[in-house]
């Protein structure tokens, strides 16, 4: 684990990011000889299912509450609209 101060932090958080992302490092940020954070490296893949977990908060309320249902009616390609279409 990498002890830092905030004021190092700051001016090093580019590097801080490569360590978390790359090495897998954990880096705890110190204020006033205080531990303040401990960051610690993400979870480096994620499943399908992690990364649509969240899915149904970008909605509106009315699109959630039909989601599910309106997800497993099957569709043709007919029927579908181009999205790149304007």
């Amino acid at each position: 684990m990498i002890t830092m101060t905030a004021t190092q932090f700051a001016r090093n958080f580019r590097k801080v990011l490569d360590q978390l992302e790359f090495m897998g490092e954990e880096v705890m940020i110190v204020r006033n000889h205080h531990n303040v954070a401990r960051i610690i490296p993400g979870s480096p893949h994620l499943t399908a299912l992690e990364a649509l977990a969240d899915l149904y908060r970008t909605l509106p309320e009315d699109a959630a509450k039909n989601w599910l249902k309106e997800s497993r009616i099957p569709h043709t390609l007919k029927e579908m609209r181009n999205p790149w279409a304007s």
